[in-house]
């Protein structure tokens, strides 16, 4: 497992991360225990989010990190207000709102402070200048390390890698979903790391019934596919580490994060990682066929 630098903070993490959305939350002891191997198979970066299971994932990973907080580097989430009976949620980054839900998230996560600190979303009409002052504000006192944002509206994250201090930017990519590409140079330049989430694309890329995805047709769909099995058993690998070869040694990005709810899906994980520099793709030569952002740009 490889460690890599978020943004310009000092703050490391294990290139591939542990979704905590997946995690039963009715099973306590079977999710710290796989927390807990996932912590002895070398990932320290655990991302969860206000918004997930009402705050009851927090409560999750709060306690099963809660004796091991030095080996983690948490990551949550904030924007999304649940309405108070919970049947749906408004979308609210003020001064006011931030500076309640960290204070709630930190309670949930049993923690005095809060690795990287992300704005779930976001729109072009938010009132940015409000919101990255607190943010700052919050840095300054310490309640959280960092700050960024997980988006896939261009017109939004480049304003943030722009005129903000954010180390990171969580997009869903993939090679089903290559919208990303045509940003990361630009982020890179910002000091601002990339997150990959979505990187297994629902396992449409491991032999899943094929359908179509995003502006993929099933044809593509089906190709795509059969090129990563084929590199798979050509190369001898996991499909899982062709799919995170894409992302960790072709496209740089800082850490992929994968969704685990199983043991037997964290050890493949695992196992994926531990492949990665046995190969080398290029993954130009595929000729993956290629999508991008169509809304939001500007």
């Amino acid at each position: 497992m490889l460690y890599n630098k978020l943004g310009l903070s000092n703050i490391y993490l294990s290139e591939v991360g542990f979704g905590c959305m997946s995690l039963n939350v009715k099973d306590q002891s079977d999710s710290k225990y796989l927390i807990d191997k996932a912590i002895d198979g070398g990932i320290n970066y655990f991302d969860t989010a206000d918004l997930y299971d009402f705050g009851e994932n927090e409560k999750l990973l709060g306690t099963a990190v809660k004796q091991k907080r030095e080996k983690v580097i948490i990551a949550t989430k904030v924007g999304n207000k649940w309405n108070a009976d919970k049947s749906a949620w408004t979308w609210d980054v003020s001064k006011g709102y931030i500076n309640s839900a960290v204070d709630d998230s930190l309670a949930r996560l049993q923690t005095d402070y809060i690795d990287l600190y992300q704005i779930h979303g976001g729109t072009i009409d938010d009132n940015f200048e409000e919101a990255v002052e607190t943010l700052e504000n919050l840095v300054s006192i310490g309640k959280i390390r960092s700050y960024g944002i997980s988006s896939i509206r261009p017109n939004v994250f480049l304003r943030f890698a722009n005129e903000s201090n954010i180390v990171s930017n969580m997009m869903q990519f993939s090679l089903l979903d290559t919208r990303p590409e045509g940003y990361l140079n630009t982020l890179n330049e910002a000091n601002v790391s990339t997150l990959a989430r979505g990187g297994f694309a629902q396992g449409l890329l491991f032999g899943k019934p094929v359908r179509e995805y995003l502006d993929h047709s099933i044809a593509q769909v089906q190709y795509i596919s059969s090129r990563v099995t084929q590199l798979s058993n050509q190369l001898g690998v996991l499909p899982e580490s062709i799919a995170l070869a894409y992302l960790l040694k072709y496209q740089r990005v800082t850490s992929a994060l994968v969704g685990i709810r199983t043991e037997q899906h964290l050890v493949k994980v695992l196992k994926a990682v531990d492949q990665l520099s046995n190969h080398e793709i290029d993954f130009d030569s595929l000729e993956i066929p290629k999508i991008s952002y169509q809304s939001h740009i500007k």
